[in-house]
C-alpha cells in the first residue's frame, strides 16, 4: 500500500521575512494569471512564484529558476529543517456561496512515487503532455519538488486525528482571499510512526496535481532507473513526491464544479441542441433570464434523480438536461462504451452525451480545449454568455468525492478539470529537494 515518509525540507527562514510567510507563498502554478504573477512577485523579491513560474527567453527560464533557488539557499533565505517531520496544514475559510467558516486539515509529507499500474496512487483525471513537459524541465533545472500535490487517504474512523494533534505551530497568516492558513510541525516519533502506519493501510487518490505527480514519477525514473527502485537509491529524495494529504472521508472536503463554456463552433442553435438531446435527456426549461442561484438550485434538485447539467444561452433561455432513467445507456453510441462508474457522473454524461454526441466536439478537441473554456464562477460565466461571449454555457454540480474515488478505483479517469477542490494548497510552505545522494527518513 502507500509508502509515506516525513520531510526534511527547505523552508523560508521566517526571521528574514518582515511581512511574514504570506509575502512569499503563492497558489499552484496552473491557476496563476499573468497579472496575479506580477502581483505576487511584487510582494517580496523571494516570492516562490519566481521559481514556479520563472521568466526568461524560451527554456532559459528554467535554468534561471535553478540559479535563483541556489542563490536563495546560499543567502540563507531558504534553510533546511534538520529534523524529519510531517507538517500539519490547516486552512480555515468560508466556502463560496456558504455562510459558516470551516477548516480543512491535512499534512505535508512524502509519498513514494509508483506507476499507476500498481494501484496504490489512483488518478481520476486525464493529463496533457504540455504541462508535464514544462514541469519536467523545471524539475531538472531546480532538482526540487517546489509545489506539493494533493491526495486523499481513507480514514473513516478518524484514527489519525490524534497523531495530527501532536503539532507545534510554526506560522499563522491570512491570504488576500480571506483564507486563514496555519502551519504546524509534527516531529514526535510516536505520532510520526502512527501516521506512517495509518497511511500504509490506504490507497491514495489524487485530488489535485496529476501533472506534477506524473512528472515526479518520470523524473525519478530518469534519475534512479525504472520506477525509482535502484537498490542503492531506493529511499533517496527523487523516489518521493511532496504531497498535501487529507482524509478523503472528512466532511470538511469541499469540491466545486468547473463549468463548460462552448465557443467557436461552425454553427450552433439552442433549438438544435435540445432537439438532439431529447432522445437521451429529460428536458426542463426554466424561466428565461433566471439567475445563477435559481439554476444551481434546479441542478441540485434534478441531480437527485440522475446525472444533470444546465444549458444557458445568450438570450436568457436555460434548460436542465437530466439523463433519462429509462435510457438503455449501454446501447448509447457515445455513453455506452464508458465504464458504469463513469456513466453515473455529470461530467462524463456532459462530455460524451452532449458535447460529443450532440454538438460534435470530439474527445480530441475536448482534450485540446479547442471549443471549450473552463470557468469556475457560475454567476460570472452566466453573465459572460448573456453578454454575447461564446455560444452555450453548461453549468455543473460538483462531483462528490465518493464518485471520484469510485471512478479511480475502477481504473478509469474523467475528463480534465472534472473536480475543483477548494481551497487550493499553497506553494512555498516547504520545498522537497531531489538530490539522489540524500536519503529519506523512514519515520
Amino acid at each position: 500500500m502507500a509508502q509515506v515518509r516525513p520531510l526534511t525540507p527547505l523552508r523560508y527562514d521566517l526571521t528574514r521575512l518582515p511581512a511574514g510567510l504570506e509575502s512569499v507563498v503563492a497558489p499552484p502554478y496552473d491557476v496563476i494569471s499573468a497579472d496575479e504573477r506580477e502581483a505576487l512577485a511584487a510582494r517580496d523579491p523571494h516570492n516562490v512564484v519566481r521559481l514556479i513560474l520563472p521568466e526568461g527567453p524560451g527554456d532559459e527560464k528554467y535554468a534561471l529558476a535553478g540559479q535563483r533557488l541556489e542563490q536563495w539557499r546560499n543567502a540563507g533565505v531558504l534553510v533546511r529543517d534538520p529534523q524529519p517531520a510531517f507538517y500539519r496544514y490547516d486552512q480555515t475559510f468560508v466556502p463560496p456561496g456558504g455562510a459558516d467558516r470551516m477548516t480543512r486539515r491535512g499534512f505535508l509529507g512524502l509519498v513514494r512515487v509508483v506507476p499507476f499500474s500498481e494501484r496504490v496512487v489512483l488518478p481520476h483525471e486525464r493529463t496533457l503532455s504540455g504541462p508535464k513537459e514544462d514541469r519536467l524541465k523545471l524539475f531538472r533545472a531546480t532538482r526540487a519538488n517546489l509545489s506539493p500535490g494533493f491526495m486523499l487517504y481513507r480514514d473513516p474512523r478518524g484514527d489519525l486525528d490524534g497523531p495530527l494533534e501532536a503539532a507545534t505551530p510554526i506560522a499563522d497568516f491570512k491570504t488576500p482571499d480571506g483564507i486563514q492558513h496555519t502551519l504546524s510541525k509534527i516531529s514526535d516519533r510516536d505520532a510520526v510512526q502512527a501516521i506512517v502506519r495509518g497511511l500504509h493501510r490506504s490507497t491514495l487518490l489524487i485530488a489535485d496535481g496529476h501533472h506534477r505527480y506524473e512528472t515526479a514519477l518520470r523524473y525519478s525514473q530518469e534519475v534512479l532507473g525504472l520506477g525509482g527502485r535502484g537498490p542503492d537509491a531506493r529511499e533517496t529524495e527523487p523516489a518521493y513526491f511532496m504531497t498535501f494529504l487529507a482524509n478523503g472521508d472528512s466532511p470538511s472536503l469541499v469540491v466545486f464544479p468547473t463549468h463548460r463554456h462552448v465557443h467557436s463552433l461552425a454553427s450552433f442553435s439552442y433549438a438544435d441542441l435540445l432537439r438532439g438531446a431529447r432522445d437521451a435527456f429529460e428536458i426542463e426549461e426554466l424561466e428565461s433570464g433566471c439567475d445563477a442561484d435559481r439554476i444551481l438550485a434546479g441542478l441540485r434538485r434534478s441531480g437527485e434523480l440522475g446525472p444533470t447539467v444546465a444549458a444557458a444561452v445568450g438570450d436568457g433561455r436555460v434548460a436542465l438536461l437530466r439523463l433519462r432513467s429509462d435510457l438503455d445507456v449501454a446501447a448509447h453510441p457515445t455513453l455506452g462504451p464508458k465504464a458504469p462508474a463513469l456513466r453515473k457522473t455529470d461530467v462524463v454524461v456532459l462530455h460524451a452525451g452532449l458535447l460529443e454526441h450532440v454538438l460534435g466536439i470530439t474527445p480530441e478537441a475536448q482534450a485540446a480545449k479547442t471549443n471549450l473554456w473552463y470557468p469556475q464562477d457560475a454567476r460570472e460565466s452566466l453573465g459572460a454568455v448573456r453578454a454575447g461571449r461564446g455560444q452555450v454555457l453548461f453549468l455543473m454540480r460538483g462531483t462528490p468525492v465518493a464518485d471520484v474515488r469510485a471512478v479511480a478505483e475502477a481504473g478509469e479517469v474523467m475528463p480534465q478539470k472534472s473536480t475543483f477542490f477548494f481551497p487550493k494548497v499553497l506553494t512555498g510552505l516547504a520545498i522537497h529537494t531531489l538530490d539522489p545522494t540524500r536519503t529519506v527518513a523512514l519515520g
